[in-house]
């Protein structure tokens, strides 16, 4: 399997079940880990390039056997996966995938999906996959591949911003999005679709996962 990252980082959140995650996990080069996800990795059998975090969840057992590979940063006002995607940064890759950071608590959740928005300046590209989908942020007016009659959610992170769609089941036209409901559940008519941004939009865009046949 050929993948379209050269970098992935795995936070400490649900650890990827399905097949497609996980073959991305496996077949990406580098591995990234934040401290806490460590473990999960070591008991699939994947080991790490490089541990980054302030080593507040990572195992003694962990920090000893990958000592080798530990870079410590202690900064408490960004959290671990912002680290990691720092260093992944700093060390010039470019086409960045981000696992695990979605599940368990919901904050978490939260905060590590709108924070894509502040990773997409670093990368060429910069996407979430959980178990169920796929979140990528877009900063400006882009056509993004689909599949027909899979379901679209956008979530405006700047609700200033104005945006229009096409190709979309239920279109918007020129609408700022003041809450995170109003962009969601929408459905793709074909093979791509347009959204068309205000200067001052930005998008957080996901695409679920298809079910199998």
């Amino acid at each position: 399997m050929i993948t379209p990252y050269d970098c992935v980082v795995v936070a400490n959140g649900s650890f990827p079940q399905t097949t497609w995650p996980l073959e991305l996990l496996k077949n990406t080069p580098v591995i990234i880990a934040c401290d806490g996800a460590v473990q999960n990795l070591h008991e699939r059998g994947l080991i790490p390039t490089a541990i980054v975090g302030d080593l507040d969840s990572i195992p003694s057992e962990m920090l000893e056997r990958y000592a080798d590979r530990i870079h410590v940063v202690e900064d408490q006002e960004i959290n671990d996966l912002t680290k990691a995607v720092r260093f992944a940064h700093s060390s010039g890759y470019q086409k960045l995938l981000i696992l695990g950071a979605t599940g368990l608590r919901e904050d978490h959740t939260l905060g590590n999906i709108s924070l894509l928005t502040d990773f997409s300046p670093l990368f060429e590209t910069v996407e979430m996959i959980s178990d169920y989908g796929r979140f990528i942020p877009v900063l400006q007016t882009a056509t993004l591949p689909s599949i027909p009659g899979q379901q679209i959610s956008i979530f405006s992170m700047y609700p200033c911003g104005e945006i229009t769609t096409e190709g979309l089941r239920w279109p918007i036209t020129r609408r700022r999005l003041t809450a995170w409901w109003q962009g969601s559940l929408n459905e793709a008519l074909g093979t791509s679709f347009t959204l068309t941004l205000s200067s001052d939009a930005r998008l957080i865009v996901y695409f679920q996962t298809p079910l199998p046949a």
